[in-house]
């Protein structure tokens, strides 16, 4: 069976404004500002202007600046969006999200500046593949968009990282790391696999024909009800802090 699939399930028809909308990655940048959202809630105390200066700077570094690389680097979204304006909203978004880090971190403190030298690296390194893609793997995906949200908001509100800050990274880096194993078929199938063909033959005898939607629905699936259930602890642990 022939295959004509978007690039990823929450792509948008390619041209004008829709293009900007599908490089947001929106399931994926909302499930990572939940990490952020994790990681305040779960400190001693939580400082609501930091904590949204935070997540403003996450959205601007790993919303926009991270997918509009990954964007330029073989476009994976088959968008039309030229490739100076790529740049540029990459440009942009980074230097709003280090500004922003830059405030918060002479303001409260210095120490932040470790956490965004890293950001501003990473976000660099594993999306244009530096240093002979050496950042580019399922380990520095994991840390960086797992772990490293999570610390690095925790560290924002607490001022230091204590036990419950690194099992909370933990569990973002497994659930990154879940996702990769999930969509890495998926990837295939939508960017690559021009056909599929043959049958799943059952012991009672019953036949299902093979389509690219047994290939990449049951993952599809799991990965939009992950990204959901994150984005509902976070708001969970909000409301609780907030109460």
């Amino acid at each position: 069976m022939a295959i004509r699939a978007r690039s990823a399930f929450y792509a948008l028809e390619p041209g004008s404004w829709r293009d900007y909308i599908t490089i947001l990655h929106l399931p994926y940048t909302l499930w990572h500002l939940g990490y952020v959202v994790i990681g305040a809630c779960l400190a001693p105390h939580l400082p609501v202007g930091r904590t949204a200066l935070t997540v403003l700077a996450f959205f601007l570094a790993l919303g926009i600046c991270a997918h509009a690389l990954d964007e330029l680097h073989g476009r994976p979204l088959q968008t039309r969006i030229p490739t100076a304006t790529l740049v540029g909203l990459a440009a942009v978004s980074l230097a709003g999200a280090v500004a922003i880090g830059l405030g918060v971190a002479i303001a409260h403190n210095l120490w932040l500046l470790a956490f965004i030298a890293f950001g501003a690296f990473i976000v660099c390194a594993y999306n244009l593949e530096l240093f002979g893609g050496a950042f580019h793997n399922g380990l520095w995906l994991a840390l960086a968009w797992g772990a490293f949200p999570i610390l690095t908001a925790y560290f924002m509100a607490a001022d230091t990282i204590r036990g419950e800050a690194v099992l909370a990274s933990a569990f973002g880096a497994l659930l990154i790391c879940a996702q990769r194993a999930l969509s890495t078929r998926v990837r295939d199938v939508r960017r690559r696999v021009v056909a599929v063909s043959g049958t799943i033959e059952r012991a009672d005898g019953s036949r299902e024909e093979i389509t690219g939607e047994t290939l990449i629905g049951p993952a599809e699936i799991a990965l939009k009800f992950i990204a959901a259930a994150v984005v509902a602890l976070a708001f969970a642990l909000l409301v609780l802090r907030l109460a």
